[in-house]
């Protein structure tokens, strides 16, 4: 079994697919298949049910999946820990984070951060808070950026900032000239929600909780524009963040009364785990420009 023969195997599982992870890996889709195959044969069992060129982890292959990336992140941050040990104005941060984060908040920060350090780089992404948690127990990213509405053993978080949540309503509706409304204002509502796993979703469900209501679910999204898509659109109403450059001429944002209508957006960290010179010093650089805000 070869480094190599893991690298693929974490690609296919990620993509489910033969040719886009032939196209990312830069190899021919039949070397591809090849080094799948002989990797099963090698462990006497299958790791995808296959359709076509579609594929999905079976039960071997999920178990599998956890323990090649443990060993693949561990292998990375030794290879990272003696590059960086000798120059540390140099190397990779693996950042995730929220969507709705990319819209204004990380592309200023990391703007920011490159006027002081322009040689570090950035690997990025974008995921839901529970998802984003489980990659960074998996030693597979440095840092997250996300409402803090999920703990974990051996995750550190710390706050950054706060932001207010709004109701946002399509122009029209019979909440849009309210000056503030209450959480149980839109109990009845159709609900445009972000999908379970988003911070967003768990803070919302909490809100609506403490009402004693259940909010009335009509679509899931995967980002908040979507969200804000389809509340233009007149199909519900939904609960999202103040959203920087959007257009308020479909929607109504509308304060909420209720105090504890705001998410906390922190950095998380595992406790236990190796950070590069550069990582420490994105983190050191978020800690201190939050704590002098």
């Amino acid at each position: 079994m070869e480094w190599q023969q893991l690298e693929y195997f974490q690609t296919v599982a990620r993509l489910q697919h033969f040719t886009r992870a032939a196209e990312e890996l830069s190899i021919s889709q039949p070397a591809l298949s090849r080094s799948i195959a002989n990797l099963e044969a090698e462990l006497g069992m299958p790791l995808f049910d296959r359709q076509g060129r579609s594929v999905r982890l079976n039960r071997y292959g999920e178990r599998f999946a956890v323990r090649v990336g443990r060993a693949l992140a561990e292998i990375r941050e030794g290879k990272e820990e003696l590059a960086h040990w000798l120059d540390p104005d140099y190397g990779t941060v693996a950042l995730i984070f929220l969507k709705s984060l990319g819209i204004s908040a990380v592309p200023s920060l990391l703007s920011e951060f490159a006027q002081h350090w322009p040689n570090i780089r950035f690997r990025l992404d974008q995921q839901s808070t529970h998802e984003m948690l489980d990659r960074l127990e998996r030693g597979e990213v440095d840092f997250i950026l996300s409402s803090m509405t999920e703990t974990r053993s051996g995750v550190q978080w710390r706050s950054l900032w706060e932001e207010v949540l709004y109701a946002y309503v399509p122009h029209g509706h019979r909440l849009a000239g309210c000056t503030e409304i209450h959480i149980a204002d839109m109990a009845e509502e159709p609900f445009i929600a972000l999908k379970t796993g988003y911070g967003m979703r768990t803070i919302a469900e909490r809100l609506f909780e403490q009402e004693k209501a259940t909010p009335n679910i009509v679509f899931e999204g995967d980002d908040v524009m979507t969200v804000v898509g389809f509340v233009s659109a007149g199909l519900g109403v939904s609960l999202l963040p103040a959203i920087p450059s959007l257009e308020l001429d479909k929607v109504s944002r509308l304060p909420i009364a209720n105090p504890e209508c705001r998410r906390t957006i922190g950095l998380a960290w595992r406790t236990e785990g190796y950070l590069s010179p550069p990582a420490e010093r994105f983190r050191a650089f978020l800690l201190e420009r939050f704590e002098r805000a």
